[in-house]
């Protein structure tokens, strides 16, 4: 089995064409060319920072990481819980609003919120409830169906 060298060149102006033709006749494969730039302090986030905070989670108060929201973990148990009792989304999000709890935008919860939102409830519902309160959901999902 034959492995792969790879060699990383800090380059301080564009490769010359002869400077291409040497790598290339030393057997060297062009695999890829990576970009950076300055931005100001005050200039725009890259964009790997600039991702939204998964629903669910906000910045601790220390800023050293993402913890659990409690308003937002409310919000998906209740949802979740109507979900599993076969309501449809615009009555779920009717609920939502009737109880005071809005969007992360301060919008009112509507179907399509809702929708964008399920991915995520989906990925962290399981998480939410303990092995009883998880029980007791999987009966009721189970006469539903």
């Amino acid at each position: 089995m034959t492995g792969k060298e790879k060699l990383r060149e800090t380059m301080n102006a564009l490769p010359t064409l002869e400077h291409i033709s040497e790598r290339l006749a030393a057997g060297w494969r062009l695999a890829a060319i990576e970009w950076e730039r300055d931005i100001s302090a005050a200039g725009e986030l890259p964009q790997r920072l600039a991702q939204e905070i998964p629903y669910g989670l906000r910045i601790a108060d220390d800023c050293s990481g993402l913890v659990e929201s409690a308003e937002e973990r409310e919000v998906v148990i209740c949802a979740l819980d109507m979900i599993v009792d076969d309501c449809p989304l615009s009555q779920v999000a009717e609920e939502l609003n009737r109880r005071g709890y809005r969007a992360r935008t301060g919008a009112e919860w509507t179907s399509t919120t809702l929708f964008v939102l399920l991915p995520r409830m989906i990925e962290i519902g399981p998480r939410l409830f303990s092995s009883t309160d998880w029980a007791s959901r999987k009966q009721r999902l189970k006469r539903v169906v």
